[in-house]
């Protein structure tokens, strides 16, 4: 008997790669905002991290400006066209793809989705208000005449 990694086609598993990457992308994005909210309240340094707030934000920009477009994010279209191409549709789907789909994919309107990225985009957009990055606090600093 075939090991289970010879029996699965690789773009079979690769789409499975995206769809876990695509996973830990939601639940760095949800996740995040919600502890950079709870680090602020409770005074946590790390939630001015620069890198990390702007990753985020350039994460729900791609999406929500691909919502807006009608399109989906990226990821998706790679996951679809490497299930197409390992000749898997609808119920043909491998264990992770069922509970990781599960997990972030739901049966609701475009419209309703695009709602939700525009109020998650302009709440990330209040975060930075209300927990500025460090890159904001220099800026902010310098246009003070102040030395970082």
């Amino acid at each position: 008997m075939n090991p289970w990694y010879e029996r699965v086609p690789a773009p079979a598993l690769l789409a499975d790669i995206v769809l876990v990457v695509h996973g830990l992308i939601v639940l760095f994005v949800l996740g995040g905002l919600l502890l950079t909210l709870i680090g602020g309240w409770r005074g946590w340094h790390w939630v001015h991290n620069s890198t990390f707030r702007l990753t985020q934000l350039a994460v729900v920009t791609v999406v929500l400006v691909q919502s807006l477009r009608g399109r989906y994010c990226p990821l998706t279209y790679w996951e679809v066209d490497l299930r197409r191409a390992a000749g898997q549709d609808g119920f043909d789907v491998s264990f992770i793809e069922y509970w990781v789909s599960n997990l972030i994919y739901y049966d609701a309107p475009a419209w309703v989705f695009t709602l939700g990225y525009t109020l998650f985009f302009l709440l990330l957009l209040l975060s930075w208000y209300w927990l500025p990055p460090r890159i904001l606090q220099r800026w902010k600093s310098l246009q003070l005449g102040n030395k970082p």
